[in-house]
């Protein structure tokens, strides 16, 4: 069975017991008038969803606020969630995706008031604090406007001795950035005197959009400052990870705005029923995507994919953004953020740049290969404008050997292989005949498989039987060898399947369908972390002809490289894609 598998967030209440001054959903948080229960529209979204082949491999609470549920309808949310985990763990580890516990997005007042269901489930703990604590009171309070950080101190001492995953973020307006020295301060004391994970703490920049004039944003320069001074004052402490990782990784590739669209993932369900993109999004018509209950899920996959489209073609792609080298980082992040400031490019461009250096993500050298496949899939400007320069005839002769030779038609053909990542298809094709480039993430959570068409392995081939899927992978470190001093990409590895084990594994009729996870994951260690990976498919009989070809005919030498194979390249990330 081919699965698409998904995010949801899922929101059981939209009422919230704080009034915090910057609140995205502003005057939402109240329990809304509905005929559903939360568990019923969960427990039927999911049965929709599955019904249609779409997996949540990941589901998680997310408000309103969680705490406000009565503790019966907290504690039948939480245990559907782990049962759903435990029912379904075969089908959603078999695509790469790492089993969770159930886990609750929080502001921490109330959860005294469900510890023991966070208990019994081990439910893993995502809080919210205002950094520094002395402003916390100030901007973070009751809807009564009553002061907050006390009761939360209390209450997460009341984690201390459970096992579970606990950890906090901070939203850092310019009232916040203006004390930069309490909040250094303030995250040594939480690391040192409560349970919290500070390794596992995260900042977020907050939007004043909807904070009333009470707060404003920070620049970019000071978004760099912020980031400089944590470095400054935590590289090579007992927070060296944090603050090299997860402090800041919500700006980095592993979050939801490295997708080319993120309306094919991440999918925010209200107990009416209703879908949205994700928090930024909620309760946006923008991205409103269809009601559960009403739409069919086929309407809400194309609304979802259609709309994100949409919205980041309301803003011209910036030329800034198609020079630089790092669009197949940031993909000119958030639509929403950018329609919100109605700017062409990321809002945390400066810091993201920063970043990408310190981790040595290097600005990609076949830039205009790729900007062209970014505009072919995501935006409306006319593409020929973004068609990579060529010599004028750079690869008539090429083009010209493979009309006439039945062989390499097949070692060029753009339809014979394709890749598919966690139900995303890419058709491959050798590097030197196309001319937009492909980079994929690959994580421990990530299904991959080769899709190869059978009718291959009878191709140019005398005895099929002999004949094998020929696989190569390359790391993206360079090596310089042989009296001619060349320069290549490092060879890991060679992988062969055979015909007999292709034909007793998984197939359709026109495809050999292998699961290339395991080899992906065996040389995770061997991969280049700064520069793409290479991953090539042919046939052995396929690579031999090729170079037999080579060996004969001058033309074709001159023409070819020595590995022209459909190919995609490949950053391996040792964590999971996440929605902020």
């Amino acid at each position: 069975m081919d699965y698409k598998f998904i995010h949801l967030l899922y929101v059981p209440t939209m009422a919230c017991n704080m009034g915090c001054k910057y609140c995205y959903l502003e005057d939402n948080t109240i329990d809304e008038a509905t005929k559903y229960k939360s568990l019923e529209t969960l427990e039927y979204a999911v049965e929709k969803f599955k019904n249609s082949n779409v997996i949540p491999f990941n589901i998680s609470l997310h408000g309103g606020e969680v705490t406000t549920l009565s503790k019966e309808d907290f504690h039948d949310l939480i245990k559907y969630i782990s049962d759903y985990y435990n029912e379904n763990t075969q089908i959603i580890t078999d695509a790469g995706f790492k089993i969770g516990s159930p886990h609750i997005k929080t502001n921490m007042y109330n959860l005294k008031e469900h510890i023991e269901t966070i208990k019994e489930f081990s439910v893993s703990i995502s809080g919210s604090l205002d950094l520094p604590l002395s402003l916390h009171d100030e901007y973070r309070v009751t809807k009564g406007n009553q002061k907050t950080l006390q009761r939360i101190l209390e209450n997460i001492e009341l984690l201390k001795d459970i096992p579970n995953k606990k950890k906090v973020s901070a939203t850092i307006f310019k009232e916040h950035f203006e004390h930069l020295d309490e909040i250094v301060e303030d995250i040594k004391f939480l690391h040192k005197n409560t349970c919290l994970d500070m390794n596992d703490f995260n900042f977020m920049i907050g939007f004043d959009y909807n904070s009333n004039g009470i707060l404003h944003h920070i620049t970019e320069d000071e978004q760099v400052e912020l980031y400089k001074r944590m470095h400054k004052e935590f590289d090579g402490t007992d927070l060296d990870y944090g603050v090299n990782g997860p402090w800041f990784d919500e700006f980095g590739p592993t979050y939801c705005t490295n997708c080319d669209n993120c309306g094919e993932k991440f999918f925010l369900l209200e107990k009416n029923g209703d879908i949205y993109s994700c928090v930024r999004g909620q309760k946006n018509p923008d991205y409103y995507y269809g009601n559960i209950y009403e739409n069919s899920v086929e309407e809400i996959l194309t609304t979802a994919k259609n709309k994100i489209f949409i919205n980041h073609n309301k803003q011209p792609l910036n030329e800034e953004c198609t020079k630089c080298g790092y669009l197949y980082l940031c993909k000119t992040g958030c639509p929403f953020v950018k329609n919100t400031y109605n700017s062409s490019k990321s809002y945390t461009c400066k810091l993201q740049q920063e970043m990408y250096k310190d981790r040595n993500l290097l600005k990609d050298e076949y830039n205009d290969e790729f900007v062209y496949g970014y505009v072919c899939k995501m935006r409306l400007e006319d593409k020929e404008k973004f068609v990579p320069d060529k010599k004028e005839n750079e690869y008539s002769s090429l083009k010209e050997l493979i009309e006439q030779d039945e062989g390499l038609k097949y070692i060029y053909d753009s339809e014979s292989f394709v890749l598919k990542v966690d139900g995303q298809e890419y058709h491959l094709a050798s590097q030197i005949t196309k001319k937009s480039r492909e980079i994929i993430y690959i994580t421990p959570e990530t299904k991959i498989e080769i899709w190869m068409k059978k009718h291959l392995i009878e191709e140019m081939c005398e005895y099929p039987e002999n004949n094998s899927l020929y696989m190569m992978l390359l790391s993206g470190n360079l090596v310089t060898y042989g009296d001619e001093n060349r320069t290549k990409q490092r060879h890991i590895a060679t992988h062969q399947v055979y015909k007999g084990v292709l034909d007793n594994g998984n197939s359709n009729e026109e495809y050999y369908i292998y699961d290339i996870k395991s080899m992906i994951d065996n040389y995770k260690s061997e991969y280049s972390s700064d520069k793409p990976n290479n991953l090539f498919f042919t046939t052995s009989a396929l690579r031999d002809y090729h170079y037999i070809k080579q060996k004969n005919n001058a033309y074709y030498h001159i023409q070819a490289i020595n590995l022209p194979f459909q190919n995609i390249e490949f950053y391996y990330l040792d964590k999971e894609i996440k929605n902020d």
